[in-house]
């Protein structure tokens, strides 16, 4: 994001007390109180799931009940990222249904509040605003690309409520908020792998086929693309160092139906592959552009789109061959602290419970794994500030790996952010399933298993 571009979303036009500019974080807060009761009076998905009733005991008897909030995008363009949280939820219910003994020996019923961000930014903000403010929760958490997590974070920051997140890359949630390593968020902690990551994985795939090193971009308007574009912490410098050549498809709206320009830009530039970071419906109407209009480069590797079966059934046979990163799957060699499941485990749970598929996001569940590690921890349920603490402490193995925010960890590339580990895969024809997603490399994380070596696009 430059800094005209983050300048423009922080100050509104027009925004201000008299001749006092109103920052973005103040203006977050005003619309989260106000608009609160806005959000679910003007009707959307908004789904409770509540925990025990009553605390399942202890010596110290029964603490109070603890609220626990999430958003996540149930419904509209992001809705793949949050197949799997309605399951995530129910999961988290059995496993503190009795119950969470906490750091001040009171066994405290959990109660979770779920609310649907319905994909837009502007409504997960309004939302974590009612949760935080009318609802009362002791603790947010959120997930599902910047789109989803950064605004729900720039809440809990302005209103001091602490909040984890994961499934961002790390740059667009910390620089994308106005964070710099000597100035952190307070109140917002998160895991997730950043844009190095991404970059050395597709590099590595890339590598492996012969082509001409020529890339078309595409990076669209919103806080992800425009964090990969970033010409200083972006993907530009990382390809560039690397020997690629970028052709950059410029910035283009979320909902475009249009990839004309795109793809003869690509075309007239020879480019052998195309990267990038779309919603599943742009990339399926894209990538059916480009095969009807004639382009088919040996190698598209995309975030967000790609990453889910769904988006490739969607696609049908001209979806086979492409790769996408893949920071979860049943092959990642991780358990659960909550209920100790390994993640092969957990993906036939999610597919006996659902009939569906296993999709990535299901490491959504991490992310209630470590506010119940914070919470076990945590002396004082009724003073945020102990929370906090309890979060910042935490050093903790789960479905996703290690999360840790100790000082001095060596996965804290900033204060506020751990990394967790990330791989490439390519979608395959599959045995019990349509596609099935492999892993190829490993360069950033050797602890999860190759499970093919990559090929080119077969048309």
């Amino acid at each position: 994001m430059s800094s005209d571009d983050r300048k423009s979303r922080e100050a509104p036009e027009g925004a201000g007390i008299g001749r006092t500019p109103v920052t973005r974080r103040d203006f977050l807060k005003v619309a989260g109180v106000a608009g609160a009761a806005l959000g679910v009076a003007g009707g959307g998905s908004v789904l409770a799931a509540c925990g025990s009733s009553s605390g399942g005991g202890s010596s110290s008897g029964g603490g109070r009940t603890i609220k626990v909030g999430f958003v996540a995008p149930l419904t509209g363009p992001l809705a793949a990222f949050g197949e799997a949280d309605t399951f995530c939820v129910e999961q988290w219910k059995t496993s503190v249904k009795d119950g969470l003994k906490c750091g001040d020996g009171q066994t405290h019923p959990i109660e979770f509040i779920m609310k649907d961000s319905q994909s837009d930014s502007n409504r997960a903000a309004t939302v974590a605003g009612d949760l935080m403010t009318n609802d009362g929760v002791d603790v947010m958490m959120v997930a599902s690309s910047a789109d989803t997590t950064n605004p729900v974070a720039d809440q809990a920051e302005a209103l001091g409520v602490p909040c984890v997140s994961t499934d961002c890359p790390w740059q667009a949630y910390y620089f994308g908020r106005g964070a710099t390593p000597d100035k952190p968020f307070t109140w917002t902690y998160h895991f997730f792998w950043g844009a190095e990551d991404d970059t050395a994985n597709i590099l590595a795939m890339w590598d492996a086929l012969k082509t001409n090193k020529t890339v078309g971009e595409m990076w669209p308007n919103d806080a992800d693309g425009l964090a990969r574009a970033d010409p200083k912490t972006g993907a530009p410098p990382l390809l560039a160092k690397a020997g690629y050549k970028i052709v950059d498809g410029g910035r283009f709206q979320d909902g475009s139906e249009d990839f004309s320009p795109q793809i003869s830009k690509f075309k007239g530039a020879g480019c052998d592959i195309v990267n990038g970071v779309m919603v599943p419906p742009d990339f399926t109407n894209f990538w059916k552009q480009a095969y009807q209009q004639g382009f088919r480069p040996m190698a598209a590797t995309i975030g967000k789109a790609l990453l889910f079966p769904s988006a490739l059934e969607a696609l049908g046979d001209i979806g086979y061959g492409l790769t996408t990163p893949v920071w979860w799957s049943p092959n990642h060699p991780f358990k659960s602290s909550l209920s100790g499941q390994t993640c092969q485990q957990f993906a036939d749970a999610f597919t006996a419970s659902t009939t569906k598929q296993w999709t990535q996001p299901l490491l959504h569940y991490a992310v209630f794994e470590v506010v119940a590690d914070a919470l076990k921890r945590t002396k004082n349920v009724d003073d945020k500030q102990s929370i906090l603490d309890a979060i910042k402490a935490t050093n903790l193995e789960t479905i996703t790996g290690n999360v840790n925010w100790q000082a001095g960890a060596p996965q804290n590339p900033v204060p506020n952010v751990s990394k967790t580990p990330l791989v490439g895969g390519q979608w395959v024809k599959g045995t019990n399933w349509p596609f099935d997603l492999k892993v190829v490399t490993n360069v950033t994380a050797k602890m999860v298993p190759v499970q093919q070596d990559i090929t080119a696009i077969k048309y």
